[in-house]
């Protein structure tokens, strides 16, 4: 029975993806019988290859459920098939009574295969240019000679994904016989021969066979970065690559291919930027997507930023959604690490919800300025399109909340938190340098925020919202002292609704007259009206003072009269 096995194989039970890593008997069990050590693709066994306290084999996967063992003679693997016989299963039309034609023979009645049927699925796989089997057992790449090449010759994209191959060298030889191909999907294979064989990157035996192949993918494979390098070596044409959810570390080498302008390495395992500089030696990168990792900061403290590299200006998209960010500092950071950044994801990180470095009144829309002002290109922040005026009201309510940092702060300890805003001076050349108004020690008078509050009556008149009936009211006390930024931060969170998307009008509860009431006086002496209509004109004399209060920097107290205004919520 072992002779149908080796270690490294490939096999499929009931659907289930597996790779044979021991072969022998197991102690504890009948000894005369012979086992198959696996590893699940899904990670769905009993142990990682220790049995009883012994180890039989160790697995690709860290996974402490990755690995079984098998009674070789109780189980039958799944049929397995070649690359041409998947793509006849999948994109062939079988032959039915209904396209035969009866004849007879020697008085006898037989049935004869439409061969305009055969024909006609003939020339349909020929013309293939996207062939998907993933899934579909596939173990070698034809059963004769040049059938790829007779069969379907013409593919430019084709999937591999989640098959029983177990060397590169066979992938190859299907794509050796496809002259156009280009775009090419292995994910979840787990190829044994790249781990073995150091010709890879100076050899590049396979060459020829991807050398038109300019798009990648080899997800979930359980590589290393070395590997990662000796396959990349045989794609010299390569402009777009994949290599996510293989459990990357940090990058010791960089990759050997010029043209490449893509990478994605998504759900790994990297804790800092640094454990990817050194792709900063690919000079035509472009995009860089790191989404769901572990990142938390630039490098491991100590560092000083002036000594840590710079990526390429050509790199202009960087995804670090989904990490572990909950510095300012970090942000701070990426316009050294990525100068020609212009298109940034960095949502669902923990500094978009809570940060000690902002205050206790973040918003999203807060976080989401305070990025933008932190980091001078920015065109593109979470996929949204940076307006002008989206730039500037971002670095004016950055400057505010610098400027409150530093009127909290002893002047002697000023220069330690301009250090920690890059961007301070700039910001003041740009928009005009604040004051700073330090509160004295002990000092309690109504000058101060502790002294001053103003009650403000928000309320969002009906139908505002989608399905509002009625209005809504609400009271809160705010300091005078408070920028509108943080005001409209505050009323976001009271309605349910983006602080930018609203504008706040303050309701005087004073008069103003109407120009022009004067002319209807004069053309009404001598005239005799009647009361009901003297009552509507005295009306039409006067309309009521509402005042928009701006988005600005400013204290609202100063934009406010009194200790208590009412302001109109009205939505943009």
């Amino acid at each position: 029975m072992s002779s149908a096995y080796y270690v490294g194989k490939r096999l499929s039970f009931k659907g289930r993806l597996c790779t044979v890593r021991y072969i022998g008997q197991v102690d504890g069990t009948k000894s005369d019988k012979e086992y198959l050590g696996v590893e699940w693709d899904d990670l769905k066994g009993k142990h990682d290859g220790i049995h009883q306290g012994k180890r039989y084999f160790t697995c690709s996967s860290p996974s402490p459920t990755a690995a079984s063992f098998i009674l070789s003679s109780s189980r039958t693997a799944d049929p397995e098939q070649s690359f041409v016989d998947a793509v006849r299963e999948k994109y062939g039309t079988p032959a039915t009574t209904d396209d035969s034609d009866e004849i007879i023979i020697s008085g006898k009645t037989v049935e004869e295969v439409g061969f305009d049927k055969i024909r006609a699925q003939q020339a349909r796989l020929h013309e293939l240019k996207i062939v998907l089997v993933d899934g579909q057992r596939v173990s070698i790449a034809e059963r004769s000679t040049l059938e790829i090449r007779t069969v379907c010759p013409k593919i430019e994209e084709l999937d591999l994904s989640r098959n029983l191959f177990d060397s590169l060298a066979e992938v190859a030889k299907i794509c050796t016989e496809l002259e156009s191909l280009k775009s090419l999907r292995l994910n979840g294979n787990r190829f044994s021969d790249i781990f073995k064989d150091s010709r890879l990157v100076d050899d590049k035996p396979h060459a020829s066979a991807f050398s038109k192949v300019t798009d990648l993918s080899m997800d979930e494979m359980l590589l290393d970065w070395a590997s990662v390098i000796g396959v990349v070596a045989q794609f010299q044409q390569l402009k777009t690559l994949e290599v996510s959810m293989n459990g990357f570390k940090r990058l010791d080498q960089s990759l050997q291919v010029e043209a490449l302008t893509s990478l994605t390495l998504e759900y790994n395992a990297f804790q800092t930027l640094a454990d990817v500089f050194v792709l900063r030696n690919l000079q035509s990168l472009e995009v860089l997507r790191l989404k769901g990792n572990e990142i938390s900061k630039t490098d491991n403290e100590p560092y000083e930023l002036s000594n840590l590299p710079s990526f390429g200006k050509q790199l202009c998209y960087v995804d670090i959604s989904y990490n572990a960010v909950t510095e300012w500092k970090f942000v701070n950071d990426l316009d050294h690490i990525f100068p020609g950044m212009t298109a940034l994801r960095l949502a669902n990180n923990p500094i978009y919800k809570t940060s000690k470095d902002v205050g206790s009144f973040t918003s999203m829309d807060d976080s989401y300025m305070l990025t933008l002002a932190r980091i001078r290109k920015l065109e593109t922040l979470n996929f949204s399109k940076i307006t002008a005026a989206d730039r500037t009201n971002s670095e004016m309510f950055y400057l505010s909340r610098i400027t409150k940092e530093i009127s909290e702060t002893p002047e002697s300890k000023e220069a330690d938190v301009i250090t920690r805003h890059p961007r301070y001076a700039e910001l003041c050349e740009k928009h005009g340098a604040p004051t700073i108004v330090r509160k004295e020690a002990g000092s309690d008078t109504p000058n101060y925020m502790e002294g001053r509050l103003i009650k403000f009556t928000f309320y969002l008149p009906q139908d505002s919202l989608e399905g509002q009936t009625k209005e809504i009211k609400m009271e809160r006390r705010i300091p005078k002292s408070f920028d509108v930024y943080r005001v409209k931060g505050l009323v976001g969170k009271m309605f349910g609704v983006r602080p930018l998307s609203i504008r706040l009008i303050w309701e005087t509860g004073e008069w103003d007259s109407v120009a022009g009431y004067e002319e209807w006086e004069s053309e009404d002496e001598g005239e005799d009206i009647d009361e009901e209509t003297a009552a509507v004109r005295e009306m039409c004399k006067w309309v009521k003072r509402e005042v928009e209060i701006e988005d600005c920097t400013r204290p609202v107290g100063n934009l406010v009269d009194g200790l208590e205004a009412t302001l109109r919520l009205e939505m943009r």
